[in-house]
């Protein structure tokens, strides 16, 4: 299941793993409220948890909802095949047809968009798979089979538009990039994702996830036995929606739309009429140095220690007394000032309550942790060299 669709930066099942299975018990309810990619969900669910998730990004809203529910493969791979058979017969007999509900389908702004992305026999074939997708009557079908659809869009290499490295966020146009077909890619995408359905014998705990900020949670006060998540990093260094919005135009999302809710992102770089917290020592200073440096790098990442502020705070309000949480963090560099972001965020959460356990250092795998891709036959990039390890911050309360 944690390989249904690709996810920068997302961490190892093995870490939320350890912590539900050590630090709860079966029954007991653990918070992710940044879920990503659902990784901390998933294992929750494995381990008999009652788990539950908010995010507001539309797409890691899809993919974990996706890889949380229980699905017949017979029905799936029946249903998918008759998509593929359904579709190919649309692109041979009925391009006309195609072409006026592409063109109906979208306002200007995001057809420009498409258009600049995909080729022109590209769009007709993923307009043919979604018409018929769309038909299916299953609601967690039609889910399943929508996020196979975004799963050959977004992809580590290859994938059906002209961008290179959308799965890093990272896209850049390759005007002699010849897109793989996507009727036999949605083909090969759904027999895999197929193979790793839940199964029904180990989905012994519940999941819920809604679309919600981290900042102002739905949740009564003392209410989680433990919180693991990981949450982004400063200054759009992974820039999610850069990528995501590749698939969620073709989903009913204008463009527009997606732009305004990139802006609500933590760690975005707008800061126009943006409410900062006050911060503790460590933190105030970090965000002097950067200001210095760059007086709008220093807003942005003051921005990003207030957003972590008040997530922390929601995270001790909803957090049942002597319990635990688990924030897996990495740091970056903003012009030539370390961001501490573990120290920083350590001190904030003692700041508004929590005690501080102590902070771990995990070197990252970059081929596990999916990070930015080289190119050109460098050895290493920009990015890559202010993200070479991450921490992981045991607050409890």
């Amino acid at each position: 299941m944690h390989t249904f669709h690709a996810f920068p930066a997302k961490f190892p099942p093995q870490l939320p793993k350890l912590f539900i299975r050590e630090l709860t018990e079966p029954g007991e309810v653990v918070l992710d409220p940044m879920v990503g990619s659902g990784t901390t969900i998933i294992e929750a669910v494995l381990a008999g948890r009652r788990s539950i998730g908010f995010d507001i990004d539309p797409l890691a809203l899809r993919i974990c909802k996706a890889k949380i529910t229980v699905l017949n493969s017979g029905d799936v791979c029946v249903a998918g095949q008759q998509i593929v058979e359904k579709a190919q017969r649309a692109l041979d007999k009925h391009q006309s047809t195609l072409e006026k509900k592409f063109n109906s389908r979208f306002d200007d702004k995001t057809r420009e968009f498409i258009d600049y992305w995909f080729s022109a026999h590209t769009k007709l074939e993923l307009m043919a798979l979604l018409a018929e997708i769309e038909q299916v009557e299953d609601d967690a079908i039609r889910q399943f089979l929508e996020l196979t659809f975004s799963a050959i869009i977004i992809t580590k290499s290859g994938g059906v538009s002209r961008a290179r490295d959308l799965a890093h966020t990272r896209p850049h146009r390759v005007d002699d990039k010849i897109p793989r077909p996507a009727i036999p890619e949605f083909r090969k995408r759904l027999e895999k994702n197929t193979k790793s359905l839940l199964n029904p014998v180990e989905a012994a705990g519940t999941a819920n996830i809604h679309f919600g900020n981290s900042e102002t949670l739905p949740l009564a006060d003392d209410s989680v036995d433990l919180i693991v998540t990981s949450p982004p990093y400063a200054s759009n260094a992974i820039d999610y929606m850069r990528a995501h919005k590749f698939s969620l135009v073709w989903f009913g999302h204008p463009l527009i739309e997606l732009s305004e809710l990139r802006g609500r992102y933590i760690g975005g770089e707008n800061t126009s009429k943006f409410e900062f917290a006050p911060l503790p020592d460590l933190s105030s200073s970090i965000v002097a140095k950067v200001t210095r440096m760059d007086r709008k790098k220093g807003a942005t990442l003051h921005r990003y220690y207030s957003e972590m502020t008040r997530m922390l705070s929601e995270a001790l309000r909803v957090l049942k007394p002597a319990k635990a949480a688990i924030i897996v963090v990495g740091s970056s560099v903003m012009k030539g000032v370390d961001t501490q972001t573990q120290d920083c965020l350590g001190e904030i959460g003692e700041s508004v309550g929590f005690k501080l356990a102590g902070i771990a250092t995990r070197i990252l795998d970059r081929d596990r942790r999916m990070m930015p891709a080289r190119f050109g036959g460098q050895r290493s990039t920009q990015i890559e060299e202010r993200m070479h390890e991450e921490y992981v911050i045991a607050f409890y309360k």
